[in-house]
């Protein structure tokens, strides 16, 4: 044999070596970031008696709750707690929780809510809490699930001004959804710390948690994404929450903390400028990922409510 077919025999076999690599690596990360299963790196919280939100979420826990369903298109059992505000109202509110999380996780901004005078639906999304599913959205299918949801409270009140509000993959779900077709009961949304694309996201973990270069342009994210697209039916570069605001008329508040190291802060300013419809944003000064609220419950909840009575009866 020849020396350069020798040479081109071992190129093609580290080609090929690199190539299985590559695959095997994005199936692993494909399995971190969208497959059902404990995620050890997120951190859920623990309240203390002592914590200022620990009276919101066990608040909550005591009002009759009721269990919402719905059936995806694909066959997926949704699952949800409804509660209906102790004093009559129209008024409800959609609560979108964040990535491997589940709607008992978002029990304090329940009481938030039902303390501002809205009744209160709070969804598992696919994947998660009691809901069926074994892949992640990411916002991007659930979007059509929070679309049936508010669907669902119309049908049940037709009369009802609904708003949405999420935090951190939730805020993602929240600004997704607000570029589909929404009945006009629709008056509001709220986002809390949710990312500008999952690309992006993704991208910005894959090099924080892993040290995986982005520059030069490395293949990794994409390999993960096109598994995404074949096994999830959505890459990473079409689940953008800009994309879908910039079709989005409606108000809609941004809050995100100043320090945050999980959703960078940067993102929320692109979010900011993509919305076409009244918009307020507040960046909270040194304050991390999803803890703007816990950061200082009382401002939190003025904050809302001040933006809430600007478009609500």
């Amino acid at each position: 044999m020849s020396k350069s077919k020798k040479i081109i025999i071992g190129v093609a076999g580290i080609v090929a070596v690199l190539a299985i690599a590559l695959l095997g690596s994005g199936m692993y990360f494909f399995h971190v970031a969208e497959v059902r299963a404990p995620k050890t790196f997120i951190k859920a919280n623990k309240f203390k008696k002592n914590d200022p939100i620990f009276k919101y979420d066990a608040a909550f826990r005591k009002q009759n709750i009721q269990t919402w369903h719905q059936t995806t298109p694909g066959g997926l059992k949704l699952d949800a707690w409804y509660v209906a505000n102790p004093i009559k109202t129209n008024k409800t509110v959609v609560i979108a929780h964040g990535f491997a999380g589940d709607k008992s996780q978002m029990a304090m901004y329940g009481q938030m809510f039902l303390n501002l005078g809205y009744n209160v639906l709070l969804p598992d999304d696919r994947a998660a809490g009691k809901s069926e599913g074994n892949l992640i959205g990411f916002g991007w299918t659930d979007r059509k699930d929070y679309v049936r949801w508010i669907n669902q409270i119309v049908q049940k009140n037709p009369q009802a001004e609904i708003a949405m509000f999420g935090v951190s993959m939730g805020g993602a779900t929240t600004m997704m959804t607000a570029g589909e077709k929404l009945p006009g009961n629709v008056k509001v949304f709220i986002e809390d710390c949710g990312y500008d694309t999952v690309k992006n996201e993704i991208t910005y973990e894959a090099q924080a948690r892993y040290g995986i270069p982005a520059i030069p342009r490395f293949p990794l994210v994409d390999i993960v994404s096109g598994i995404s697209k074949i096994r999830a039916g959505y890459s990473y570069g079409e689940a953008s929450s800009i994309k879908q605001l910039h079709k989005n008329h409606l108000p809609m508040m941004f809050i995100h903390g100043g320090a945050d190291k999980f959703v960078p802060t940067a993102m929320v300013y692109k979010n900011y400028a993509a919305t076409q419809g009244p918009k307020e944003l507040w960046v909270l000064p040194g304050v991390a990922h999803a803890m703007s609220f816990q950061n200082n419950p009382v401002m939190y909840a003025s904050k809302v409510q001040s933006f809430l009575d600007r478009y609500f009866h």
